[in-house]
């Protein structure tokens, strides 16, 4: 279902549900639990009035997830314990330093609220377009959990925003479903700081690896957040019938449908369509290519990322970004030692499918990285203490660095090794031989 153009007098039509966002809040009461949405999700002219009635408020509980909108600010526990299940720049500090709960969620069952969240919601902030012309609004270019938390929270509040694209998929909600409607204001920042030149560059030469070696004609790929795998679109032009599943459509898969590149033909679970919860950092001209178009399906999180649709998913690779990868191939892709940095999202599902089904689990990551101004290996000779182990290594086929690409599909312990060394930065491989010796009595 695609709905389109919104009634022009939409706010005649809605008058006795439109008010000011300090209204619009007014529904949220001492001990409730309130919705706040995650990532582009994020309504934040509702969170900055809901933020302002800390100290009147007592024991919300407020869920998030790479959220753009600073939670963390002075009383603000007073009356929220916000809880995020992905620490964002805005955020993250707040999550190390114990003022924001973070829950750790790496697996989704369609319809099903995230695991640790067994209550319903209260309240559930979401931001929609406005109402067409029957009544449907559109979530605009990121459903992520939108469907599920409507039918799981008892009062919904829409921050209704003019610009938002409408797609098909599960992309709509009634106008009907929502007790309160504000207008929304100026958008938030994104929550994700732009690369830097050796990021860039690193990613250049890790996505012509990937895309000449790596991905084949007809494969359906997923590609995860982060600064080397949403890059990888634009590498991609000269492949066919690419199909796309994935958690987030980043910028670059529009023009590969413009271009015929990306069909879907061979896709074994909605062919010929491309399939994700949100579109990220497209163009405007990518935008309004996607509005409307019924190639484009937006579904929610729970759908996409659920394990059982992706394991019909035949030809599978799914592309994602570490912090560090470990001698044996062990990825840590949300903590930086015991620290909060992140969260796993759907990386940890998305290459259990790709690698049960077609042998297609792709991580991307820079070789080393400069901290205050001192080189450090992301190639590691085990985690650091504390690190959470986003995929185990038995689910890890190929590591890829600008140094080259690690396969280690059915590798010994030993071939692992190696293989993990040769994509080393150079200035570490011999320190990581060593290091092979001490931890696993390995000469390579």
């Amino acid at each position: 279902m695609v709905v389109r153009e919104p009634a022009m007098d939409w706010r005649q039509q809605c008058a006795e549900k439109l008010v000011s966002p300090e209204e619009a809040v007014k529904v949220v009461r001492s001990g409730d639990v309130v919705w706040a949405g995650g990532w582009t999700s994020v309504p934040v002219t509702l969170c900055d009035a809901l933020a302002r009635r800390r100290g009147e408020l007592r024991d919300v509980r407020l869920y998030t997830f790479l959220s753009p909108y600073p939670w963390d600010q002075p009383g603000i526990r007073d009356s929220f314990e916000v809880i995020t299940a992905f620490a964002s720049p805005a955020d993250r500090k707040g999550v190390q330093e114990g003022r924001i709960e973070y829950l750790p969620v790496s697996q989704f069952k369609r319809g099903h609220l995230p695991p640790g969240v067994d209550h319903a919601f209260d309240v559930a902030l979401i931001p929609i377009s406005p109402p067409d012309r029957h009544g449907f609004c559109s979530f605009g270019a990121g459903v992520w959990f939108g469907p599920t938390i409507s039918r799981h929270a008892t009062t919904l509040v829409g921050e209704v925003h003019e610009e938002y694209i409408r797609t098909g998929g599960e992309n709509y909600i009634h106008v009907s479903q929502f007790e309160r409607l504000t207008v929304a204001g100026p958008p938030a920042p994104p929550p994700i700081p732009p690369r830097s030149e050796e990021v860039v560059y690193a990613a250049e030469v890790i996505c012509t690896l990937v895309a000449t070696e790596l991905i084949r004609d007809g494969d359906t790929l997923q590609m995860g957040v982060g600064d080397v795998s949403a890059a990888l679109a634009v590498y991609l032009q000269d492949k066919h019938d690419l199909g796309i599943h994935t958690e987030i459509i980043p910028g670059g898969v529009a023009s590969l449908v413009q271009q015929g590149v990306v069909t879907g033909r061979y896709k074994t679970l909605h062919p010929g369509k491309v399939v994700g919860s949100s579109f990220v950092q497209l163009s405007p001209e990518e935008l309004d290519y996607v509005d409307g178009n019924p190639v484009f399906e937006l579904y929610d999180f729970t759908y996409t990322d659920d394990l059982r649709n992706l394991l019909q998913l035949e030809h599978f690779k799914a592309i994602n970004n570490a912090l560090a990868v470990d001698l044996t191939g062990n990825i840590c892709a949300e903590t930086r030692g015991a620290s909060i940095f992140s969260g796993p999202g759907g990386q940890t599902v998305f290459c259990v499918a790709a690698s049960y089904t077609s042998g297609g689990a792709i991580i991307v990551l820079p070789s080393s990285q400069l901290v205050d101004g001192q080189r450090v290996s992301r190639v590691v000779p085990v985690l650091d203490q504390g690190s959470a182990i986003t995929v185990q290594r038995g689910f890890v086929d190929y590591v890829v660095t600008e140094q080259g690409i690690a396969r280690l599909r059915g590798k010994t312990l030993r071939q692992r090794v190696s293989e993990l060394i040769a994509v080393a930065h150079p200035d570490f491989r011999g320190e990581l031989r060593q290091q092979a010796r001490r931890y696993y009595g390995l000469d390579v």
